[in-house]
């Protein structure tokens, strides 16, 4: 299974009132801190691959889940297969991948309003240190039928679906500390 994912700096205001008109479904809001870590024997960054520990804090409580996200495998989208589990709440994958030789890279931090449209998840990210964004994604494994269908979601909601950005939002917050 794929991810299929679409993100472009936007304007919130603009896109909440746009999916107000096209009847999606509020979802829940959360605020996540994604902690990415290298692996102690190749170049993550290198390879395109990413493994995160995301701590989620919602009004349904707390959940912690480990992500790999393997190289992005579609040129024209953020698409990758990625693998998740939830784990208990409360630093112990983190303290596991320590003790494994796993150094901590960066942690993202973010505030996230999930929408459901035409099914697909469209999110609204305020990232720490990076900026406002929209995801539109969902999962699937006919990777071009479902590509096209989320630029379908983003021109609904009055988006440039060529304007996408195709960095992680570690590697925006990583230029950024660079520059």
């Amino acid at each position: 299974m794929y991810e299929v994912e679409l993100k472009v700096a936007a304007d919130h205001d603009a896109v909440r009132e746009r999916l107000e008109a096209v009847g999606a479904d509020a979802l829940a809001a959360v605020e996540q801190a994604d902690t990415y870590y290298d692996h102690p024997e190749r170049d993550f960054a290198e390879t395109d691959e990413a493994l995160r520990v995301r701590r989620e804090r919602s009004d349904e409580g707390d959940v912690d889940r480990i992500t790999y996200k393997g190289p992005k495998v579609d040129p024209d989208s953020k698409t990758r297969e990625e693998v998740e589990t939830s784990v208990g709440a409360g630093g112990d994958a983190d303290d596991i991948f320590r003790a494994l030789g796993f150094d901590p890279v960066a942690t993202v931090e973010k505030e996230r309003e999930h929408y459901a449209y035409e099914g697909y998840t469209v999110t609204l990210d305020s990232v720490a240190g990076v900026g406002d964004f929209v995801e539109v994604e969902t999962e699937a494994e006919d990777v071009d039928a479902a590509r096209e269908g989320a630029k379908a979601v983003m021109r609904d909601l009055d988006l440039d679906p060529d304007e996408q950005v195709r960095t992680s939002y570690l590697g925006l917050l990583l230029a950024d500390a660079d520059e």
